[in-house]
């Protein structure tokens, strides 16, 4: 019998706050809840927050946090270091999950490691790529140096794709596991195309519309995606590229072209009509640990151009369910987005293969390996023969 577990989860983003990792978090917690464990939640106290009452199996903890600069709406918890103490002390989890890196992540690291409770951490976001593209290149390695040191204070590293297992590992981080990512098939799908929605954009039926859907700025390297674009236009000059998604670089690009129809952010059941209703997805950026928006945009039935490496890389097989390019290689990302536009009869094929290839593709899968991980972490460290005084005997 599987037994029930007291989970942490810490993270500095959370729904409804709109990324990648927040959404990632959202699965799990809800999904660990669904298969009988309970969960606390740490996270910032966002203004829309009004108590701290549980929802189902879920307890949420907040704590204070600041604006982070430049992210609308996004806050960075403070190191509440003594009052994650007091508090685990009192009632100790089995495990305590770290998502994040920032202050708060830090905190309570060293306040599960004070207090010997079993942790892992998720290697979610590529910090040390980011510098790059802010004109801190300089600092790349001093960044990684600090995420390996980071993680290898925990019990082990969990992240989503093998590839990413191995260029940690060979970078000295210790005992990095794969924890794959799903998609929701239901919630992405082309049966929300929304022809009302299209028209609203300008187009018709037959316009080729040409979708980005992620965060607005630099590390995403949208620049790639406006010069594939233009590329695009002079075959389709009825083109239409939309951006869907909030950040530091969209009033720059709602200033500078103003033809693009830059959505912002959309959520529920309008993310779902505006991937459907694209035709084409690019997605150009060099900084994914795994990207989301890449079978989010394969469940609602679109060709995703990227470059080879995690989503991508995983699930995309070329011209059959979509494309994929050596990473960095920008003539070859061009000019497979100008093909994939003029080729209608092959983007549709590549649209419903790539639809086929999403819907084996399951959360449920996902997190069934995470609870496997979590498991080995607690049994490593303890003995499976010990077990825990706060371990929760139930079983289901």
């Amino acid at each position: 019998m599987m037994q029930r577990l007291n989970i942490a989860i810490v993270t500095e983003t959370y729904p409804p706050e709109i990324n990648g990792v927040a959404n990632t978090m959202l699965h799990l917690a809800e999904g660990l809840a669904e298969r009988g464990h309970r969960m606390q939640l740490v996270r910032p106290r966002q203004h829309a927050d009004r108590d701290q009452s549980a929802t189902g199996s879920i307890t949420p903890y907040l704590v204070p946090g600041l604006p982070i600069p430049g992210y609308h709406g996004l806050r960075f918890g403070l190191p509440v270091y003594w009052r994650l103490r007091r508090n685990w002390h009192r009632s100790t989890p089995d495990l305590v999950y770290i998502a994040t890196q920032g202050p708060l992540g830090h905190a309570a690291l060293a306040a599960a490691r004070a207090l010997k409770i079993p942790t892992v951490t998720g290697f979610h976001t590529q910090f040390h790529q980011y510098s790059q593209h802010y004109g801190l290149g300089i600092l790349t390695h001093r960044i990684a140096d600090t995420l390996r040191h980071f993680h290898n204070r925990s019990d082990t590293t969990l992240v989503p794709t093998v590839d990413l297992q191995t260029e940690l590992s060979a970078g000295g981080f210790q005992n990095v596991q794969v924890f794959g990512r799903g998609v929701d098939v239901e919630r992405f799908s082309p049966v929300w195309r929304d022809p009302d929605l299209r028209r609203a954009w300008g187009c018709e039926d037959d316009t080729l519309v040409v979708l980005y859907v992620g965060r607005v700025a630099a590390e995403k390297n949208l620049d790639l995606a406006r010069e594939s674009f233009a590329a695009i236009l002079s075959d389709r000059p009825d083109a239409r590229f939309v951006l869907v998604g909030d950040g530091p670089e969209l009033a720059h690009l709602r200033r500078d072209f103003p033809d693009f129809i830059c959505t912002g952010s959309k959520i529920g059941a309008e993310l779902s009509a505006h991937y459907a209703s694209g035709d084409l997805f690019l997605f150009p950026s060099l900084t994914e640990t795994f990207g989301n928006v890449v079978t989010e945009a394969m469940a609602s039935g679109l060709p995703v151009i990227a470059f080879d490496y995690a989503a991508a890389h995983a699930h995309i097989e070329p011209w059959v369910n979509g494309v994929t390019l050596t990473p960095g290689d920008r003539t070859a990302f061009i000019a497979a987005s100008r093909q994939a536009a003029q080729d209608q009869a092959s983007r549709r094929q590549m649209g419903e293969a790539a639809r086929q290839t999403a819907e084996g593709i399951s959360w449920e899968r996902v997190l069934g390996v995470v609870e496997e991980r979590l498991f080995e972490v607690i049994n490593r460290q303890r003995g499976t023969e010990a077990g825990h005084a706060t371990l929760a005997a139930t079983s289901e």
